[in-house]
């Protein structure tokens, strides 16, 4: 027991480190290849910092956890605009400026939509899997679109300034590409091994500690990046960051798992974790679409209401865990 906990405090540890240095030299080595900055933001900033989530659902699910997988994609969302978005948003209230991210939002509800529908049934088969992937390369191939036709974008700008204050030469870049990815791989199977162990060992769901302790490890790095861009006042790129990341895990994420291995859905998976992760995302929709004509805003006292839900929602999930012990 003791062991394991060490490997889920290990592993985390190594999985935030790793996912950084990954992200940046993704970053890097784009850069000199030439991708516009909107694109860098969208894809290696905004998918990159979704890694770990990928890397331990996927790993998850070859070794027969399902409801670790599962609650670790969906548990991050819940985690990226509750958690996360509720403390920078207290911290600095976070302005929408971004036309592309304004696009994005109302996707992001639709895709929420959509996973609900293949919930449904129980199951996340092989052809839901292929579904999400399917719809995760149509958005890719908009998202590149818009890279290369929205060059003045507020977001690119921002992720411009980043990379001119963070230059990286490409040897280097290329190093913590590979060896940042062999560390997520490494550090991931140390957390997933960690978690199924503690969860066997307290007789709790390996669904809770994914939505858990998993969730939030796997989401450390977006709330790192996001809280150093509302520093900055880079709103758009701190509020990108979870929108794009939330894309990543609904589609991406989950459909790398189903593909792996198809994932039973428990019935609360649906009726009390898609359901809340479904109202933030409506939620944030409202908060950061901006209405007829006005500007997207997280105000301090929304930001406070979203971190309220997430500490209503980890305590319920922790009586339900006594309660049933």
């Amino acid at each position: 027991m003791m062991l394991a906990l060490l490997a889920i405090v290990a592993g985390l540890a190594l999985l935030v480190w790793s996912a950084d240095r990954f992200v940046d030299g993704a970053a890097a080595t784009a850069k000199h290849g030439g991708m516009p900055p909107l694109l860098i933001g969208m894809v290696i900033v905004g998918f990159g910092t979704s890694a770990p989530e990928m890397v331990v659902s996927a790993l998850a699910a070859s070794e027969g956890n399902p409801g670790l997988a599962l609650g670790n994609g969906y548990g991050s969302n819940i985690t990226n605009i509750a958690l996360i978005l509720g403390l920078v948003a207290i911290i600095s209230p976070i302005a929408v400026h971004s036309q592309v991210l304004r696009k994005e939002l109302p996707i992001l509800a639709a895709i929420t939509l959509l996973s609900a529908g293949l919930l449904w049934d129980g199951d996340l088969t092989r052809v839901d899997a292929a579904i999400l992937l399917v719809v995760f390369a149509g958005l890719m191939g908009w998202t590149i679109r818009e890279g290369m036709q929205q060059r003045s974008d507020v977001l690119a700008s921002e992720v411009d300034d980043e990379m001119i204050a963070h230059p990286m030469p490409i040897k280097n870049a290329i190093f913590w590409l590979v060896a940042g990815l062999i560390l997520l791989i490494v550090s991931s199977r140390i957390l997933v091994w960690g978690a199924v162990t503690v969860a066997h060992s307290l007789g709790v769901s390996d669904l809770i500690i994914g939505l858990t302790v998993v969730a939030i490890g796997t989401s450390l790095p977006e709330l790192a990046s996001s809280l150093a861009a509302i520093r900055k006042g880079e709103h758009d790129l701190a509020i990108g960051n979870v929108i794009g990341s939330n894309l990543f895990n609904t589609l991406t994420v989950v459909g790398i798992a189903a593909a792996i291995h198809p994932l039973e859905v428990q019935p609360e998976v649906l009726y009390r974790d898609w359901s809340l992760m479904a109202g933030l995302t409506l939620a944030l929709f409202v908060m950061g679409f901006g209405f007829k004509g006005k500007q997207g805003r997280i105000n301090r006292v929304e930001g406070g209401i979203l971190l309220a839900v997430y500490i209503a929602y980890t305590s319920y999930l922790g009586y339900t865990v006594v309660a049933a012990a």
